[in-house]
């Protein structure tokens, strides 16, 4: 409209909803689609899991964690040009609901990051490591991964319930 100028704030948001699209997207597809596609392929032989973990799975892994990373900074970035980056993370009142949205990312972020990302190195052979590693690190991926998205669900709610948390009224 005539007179409105853009909003950086709106903006940020934007972007940290396309962002997390792309990331709680991609969680889900591993969960839901991948992890058991490739138990099938195991039992199929041909062409086995190997298809899958070639040209599917470190393409997928880098979306996913980088759109992880870009979510969590984007969401860092709204909440600061909101002034209220340190209340979210403090949960303070006027900020606490967003704040539990901001902390289940942050670790669903760390779970991204620090277990699953190393784990899947090594899985899928980027990364050398022995058999009894694989093994342990494909429990450590399945249960950090299994984590974020049981967390996703609750962080999603307090994001999105903030708004309504504040009267109604954008923070």
């Amino acid at each position: 409209m005539k007179g409105e100028t853009s909003n950086p704030v709106e903006w940020t948001v934007w972007f940290h909803v396309v962002v997390g699209v792309l990331w709680i997207g991609l969680l889900y597809y591993f969960n839901f689609v991948q992890v058991p596609g490739v138990g099938q392929a195991l039992a199929d032989k041909e062409p086995g899991p190997a298809a899958i973990n070639k040209y599917i799975a470190p393409r997928a892994l880098a979306w996913f964690r980088w759109a992880a990373l870009l979510t969590w900074l984007s969401g860092a970035a709204a909440l600061w040009k909101l002034g209220i980056l340190h209340a979210a993370f403090t949960l303070q009142d006027h900020a606490a609901v967003i704040g539990v949205g901001a902390w289940l990312g942050t670790i669903m972020l760390l779970n991204v990051w620090g277990i699953i990302w190393p784990c899947q190195k090594r899985i899928l052979g980027m990364k050398e490591a022995t058999p009894e590693k694989i093994a342990k690190c494909k429990v450590w991926a399945l249960m950090a991964s299994r984590t974020n998205t049981v967390l996703s669900i609750p962080m999603l709610l307090a994001m999105t319930a903030s708004t309504f948390h504040n009267g109604g009224m954008p923070l």
